[in-house]
């Protein structure tokens, strides 16, 4: 792929993906002023190879990364694993970048669960897990989002509004779009 990253539309980058454009091309920036770009990363060294890129300036703070967990070829959904990530994130970055995490499959709740437990936000639903519990295939996006409601609620933490998220991704919100 060549072409300037200033003209990319995608606001999720994964580092797969991000080394196969940087290895072909001058990079001006990957992110864009007033947007915040998601940074998925399925193992340590992606969140290094974010920090390269954070001080050579090619991407802006702050930094929204989210920890991928249980995903073959990627960090496992262990506790530990969890953990080393988190703590790396949190050396590399200090007060730079704000914490998700999403768990593949059967481990999404339970990832879920660490990244609120540990003030972190989270990522569910069909995207990255089918099921709605133990040997149960999940009947939409929405029961899971209540699953992981209840799990937050339980933990005596407070969900962010549709505001709150709006403000946290400066997305516009749909009053402020063009979309018919």
């Amino acid at each position: 792929m060549t072409g300037n990253p200033k003209c990319l539309k995608i606001r999720e980058i994964s580092f797969f993906a991000t080394l196969l454009m940087t290895s072909n091309m001058r990079c001006a920036n990957l992110t864009r002023p007033g947007h915040v770009t998601s940074f998925e990363c399925y193992d340590t060294s992606h969140l290094y190879n974010l920090h390269h890129f954070w001080q050579e300036g090619l991407v802006q703070a702050p930094l929204l990364i989210q920890g991928v967990f249980g995903l073959l070829g990627g960090i496992g959904a262990h506790p530990d694993d969890f953990s080393h990530m988190k703590r790396t994130a949190d050396r590399l970055f200090g007060d730079n970048y704000r914490w998700s995490a999403l768990g593949a499959g059967r481990s999404q709740m339970f990832i879920a669960a660490l990244s609120a437990a540990g003030g972190g936000h989270v990522r569910v639903g069909l995207e990255d897990s089918l099921w709605g519990g133990r040997g149960r295939l999940s009947v939409s996006n929405a029961e899971q989002v209540r699953q992981v409601r209840t799990i937050i609620e339980g933990l005596g933490l407070e969900v962010a509004s549709s505001e709150d998220a709006r403000d946290l991704l400066s997305l516009k919100g749909a009053n402020n779009v063009n979309f018919k």
